[in-house]
């Protein structure tokens, strides 16, 4: 059977520091923006705990002796937050790895905490700076030179589950699911093409991959990651890193992004489909589909047929309608939850082919080619008019005074009271309230905290590490009323038996 699909989101955001002389170093504005938040907002900084971290282990049975590995930037800032999530410098850029959620919706309003954490960085990090001078936040992926920044999906399957099955049943759904996850952009970063080319193309990423499968995240980007860092029981998890997505703005799609990839690894788990086709040339294939903005090219399968991205995905739709029915939804967040996650999934892919100007409060990219085409016709515009580009980057930018998304009218599925509480309270269904609860209640005492374990500090003896390897354990009815009831974290670690 599947295991219970625990996801999150981790997200680099991009940064510009606006100021007169324009010597910029993107380092030093990501860790004052960061610095910013946790001066401001967190009663103690405590900090990530890199025990256990092994980036260059690899699902193919390599390590990090012989496979290239991300370096782990430890000298860099990184703090954990009240609501479980990691905040810190990565590759020049804010990074914030959101907590462990137990469904699509979840990880939803985590996401949009996400963004207003940023805000608020923001907003605290201006008022140290002179009046000249600006820190401003956009949450894309590309900076129209050649530089690509991630929105990665983390997912975790069965380890009994053969890497080779994934790969082989995942990369057609990958290939095409940018069709209604892409957030669109303006000009191209392929070899031979520039920003200046004036073309419009479904996602941010697509231009950036090379190869089907490999370890890399910066370089020679892979369809499938073979990262293997479960961060959880090894024996019984694998974590599926995903690098290949586009960050949204649209709740939509950030919902359906995350549901619907989880629906396909529980199946993908549980050894569901047969009937997959598998594309016969994956990265080529996943470029084109970027710029097929009419949705009407066909690509060649290994078994001979030629299929659009609307086919593959409207293949993976039928096989999850009839999963659901034969295995429930209890690991994917519950019945009706799915049911709405196929529901939006059916709607979305009819209207790609047959109306997708009706998508345009829900889909950026569809949003984002209205709203070009109409200033592109009132100022008599090309495609590759700078005030475009410009116009693509403020789409994302996170300032709310100036972010073209929110003027857009795209539909909201969570609350502002939902996103306001998770910008400081964990989710109650994972190992992440086990973890925000003890940085809200003993911050004095824990001395480091990563994803699988804390460290804490009772004064008395030597520091103590408590495993949290089980992610579905530690959450609100496991420990909620043993939290409330402790004093310090020394009753806490008796009472666990620690």
């Amino acid at each position: 059977m599947a295991v219970h699909k625990i996801l999150g989101i981790e997200t680099e955001f991009g940064i510009l520091h606006q100021q007169a002389d324009g010597d910029s170093n993107p380092v030093a504005a990501s860790s004052m923006i960061i610095n910013a938040y946790v001066n401001g907002f967190l009663e103690r900084k405590v900090a990530w705990d890199f025990e256990g971290e092994h980036p260059g282990v690899d699902a193919r049975g390599f390590n990090e002796f012989d496979a290239l590995a991300p370096e782990i930037e430890s000298h860099l800032v990184n703090a954990v937050l009240t609501n479980g999530s990691r905040y810190y410098v990565d590759h020049a850029h804010p990074e914030l790895s959101g907590p462990e959620c137990s469904d699509a919706l979840q990880c939803l309003i985590y996401d949009r905490a996400s963004e207003e954490i940023l805000i608020r960085s923001m907003d605290v990090a201006n008022k140290l700076l002179p009046p000249d001078e600006e820190l401003i936040i956009h949450k894309n992926n590309s900076d129209g030179k050649g530089n690509s920044y991630g929105c990665h999906e983390n997912y975790l399957v069965d380890r009994n589950a053969p890497f080779g099955r994934i790969v082989s049943q995942v990369i057609p759904f990958f290939v095409s699911r940018q069709i209604f996850c892409g957030a669109g952009k303006i000009g191209s970063e392929l070899s031979g093409m520039t920003s200046t080319d004036g073309v419009f193309q479904i996602s941010q990423r697509a231009d950036f991959f090379e190869q089907e499968v490999g370890l890399e995240t910066t370089l020679k980007r892979p369809i499938v990651n073979t990262r293997d860092e479960p961060h959880a029981d090894s024996k019984k998890y694998r974590r599926l890193h995903v690098i290949i997505g586009d960050a949204n703005m649209s709740e939509t799609q950030t919902y359906l992004k995350v549901g619907l990839t989880a629906i396909v690894l529980a199946m993908i788990d549980d050894d569901y489909m047969s009937n997959i086709p598998e594309v016969a040339e994956p990265v080529q294939n996943l470029r084109e589909i970027s710029y097929d903005i009419d949705l009407q090219n066909v690509y060649l399968m290994k078994d001979g047929r030629r299929l659009s991205a609307l086919d593959l995905q409207w293949i993976y739709l039928e096989n999850a309608s009839r999963y659901i029915e034969v295995f429930g939804a209890d690991k994917l967040g519950g019945i009706e939850l799915v049911k709405d996650l196929i529901s939006r999934w059916e709607h979305v892919l009819g209207n790609l082919k047959t109306n997708p100007e009706a998508l345009s409060n829900e889909i950026d990219w569809i949003a984002k080619r209205r709203l070009y085409e109409g200033f592109r016709e009132r100022h008599q515009l090309r495609w590759n008019d700078p005030k475009l580009a410009a116009l693509d980057l403020q789409y994302h930018d996170l300032r709310p005074d100036k972010c073209l998304a929110r003027r857009m009218g795209l539909t909201t599925l969570v609350s502002e009271s939902e996103v306001t509480n998770a910008i400081s309270n964990p989710p109650t269904t994972t190992r992440a309230y086990f973890r925000g609860r003890c940085l809200q209640e003993f911050p004095e005492q824990v001395v480091a905290a990563n994803w699988d374990s804390m460290v804490f500090d009772t004064g008395s003896e030597a520091l103590r590490r408590v495993p949290t390897l089980e992610p579905l354990r530690g959450t609100v009815n496991h420990v909620g009323k043993l939290l409330n009831e402790c004093e310090d974290a020394g009753e806490l670690l008796r009472r666990l038996g620690n």
